[in-house]
């Protein structure tokens, strides 16, 4: 609808360009909100034309032909980080940045020939040429951010955006000034089929009905490709988990057969109630809901969910994320009560020490998974459709 209220003419259909990707914490959002919109604007007998602009041959470009979305691809420049100062100014980078008046030519050449109605970056190198592209253009641009603090193609972006889409309150403190004058808080947008999922499903699917339902059960995960500090640190409490806890281990398709092996001389008892498996399929939401608790890494994507689901959880941050924001998802998280953080030297003894009253304590572990609820946005999709549409109505 315009500023008047007024429906827009049915023959035309509502224009977004989405640009996010690099990774699935920028490119699954931006999907989310994509399948959001066509949803809402269906209901209302209206159309969504979208397209995705972004990196050639990249993740962004095989999920959106996946989902019927057209695609256009612009010349993108990757920063490399360095805590030395010097070292950004490197060969490498300097040849990449070179590239991006490139990409704005070729962003200002798509929007001027798609006339969106609105603007949606959710973060990643392509985003940049986009993002500056609208604001030549004259359209109105929403940058959504899904870690606690801003990342860096979205702070070179937020100053010239027309409103600043946040996951979390805890960010708004940390943006300058005119910034945060821009900036809402509609949360991280979550798969709708997350949270949905039934504990009893899981155990069907997976076979699980050797698990004592009595004991809570822990949900171990590195990601689709498994990580082996975290399959390192189970695997070391394997004998003292398996006895106060049910555990279903996603380690990852290439580090199964080397796990395999810790299996055989655990007890047939405990190894009843434990299940390895390198990959955790569209029985994922029906997993979630039987765990009591999950430990995981900390990117945006999972603290999203974990907290939208209401999970107690013990988050293992990535050392070498982008400018360590899984430090700092876990340790907001850790501060607010709603997770344990595993921050330091992770070692085994240090896990045991945050599992061992979640698993012994049953009202510890509710207490946890309250306050991570309290902190979700479940309809963080929507809260953004919500955005987009008032934003393209005030343009």
């Amino acid at each position: 609808m315009n500023v008047d209220g007024e429906r827009r003419p049915a023959e035309r259909p509502f224009r977004l360009i989405v640009s996010g990707g690099g990774t699935g914490g920028h490119t699954y959002p931006a999907l989310t909100t994509v399948r959001a919109m066509r949803n809402r604007l269906a209901a209302e007998g209206r159309s969504l034309d979208v397209l995705w602009v972004g990196t050639a041959s990249s993740l962004e470009e095989r999920v959106a032909m996946g989902e019927g979305i057209a695609f256009a691809p612009v010349a993108t420049g990757k920063v490399r980080r360095s805590s030395n100062p010097l070292k950004m100014v490197s060969a490498a980078n300097m040849r990449d940045m070179g590239r991006v008046p490139l990409g704005v030519a070729q962003a200002r050449t798509i929007l001027a020939r798609f006339e969106p109605d609105v603007v949606l970056t959710t973060g990643g190198y392509a985003c940049v040429p986009v993002g500056l592209a609208a604001k030549m253009c004259r359209r109105p641009l929403v940058v959504h951010e899904q870690t606690v603090r801003l990342g860096l193609a979205n702070r070179s972006l937020a100053r010239t955006a027309t409103r600043v889409a946040v996951s979390s309150a805890s960010t708004l403190p940390l943006l300058p000034q005119p910034v945060r004058e821009t900036a809402v808080v509609t949360g991280n947008p979550v798969r709708p089929e997350v949270l949905t999922g039934q504990a009893d499903k899981a155990v069907e699917a997976l076979g699980l009905h050797s698990f004592d339902r009595r004991l809570p059960t822990v949900y171990v995960t590195g990601g689709a490709q498994g990580s082996a500090q975290i399959n390192g640190l189970v695997r070391d409490l394997l004998p003292w988990l398996l006895s106060r806890a049910n555990v279903v281990h996603q380690c990852g398709p290439d580090n199964l057969t080397e796990l395999q092996s810790t299996l055989a001389p655990l007890p047939a008892d405990l190894r009843a109630r434990y299940l390895l498996t390198g990959y955790v399929g569209p029985e994922l939401p029906d997993v979630l809901a039987l765990a009591g608790v999950v430990i995981s890494r900390s990117g945006a994507g999972t603290i999203a969910e974990v907290t939208a689901l209401g999970k107690a959880s013990i988050l293992v941050p990535l050392a070498s994320s982008a400018g360590g924001e899984q430090a700092h998802n876990a340790r907001h998280l850790h501060d607010a009560g709603a997770a344990a953080a595993l921050l330091g030297e992770a070692t085994a003894p240090a896990l045991r020490g945050l599992l061992e009253p979640l698993l012994d304590d049953p009202e510890q572990r509710v207490a946890m998974a309250e306050r991570a609820r309290s902190l979700g946005r479940p309809d963080a999709a929507e809260q953004l459709v919500d955005l987009l549409l008032t934003v393209a109505g005030e343009h």
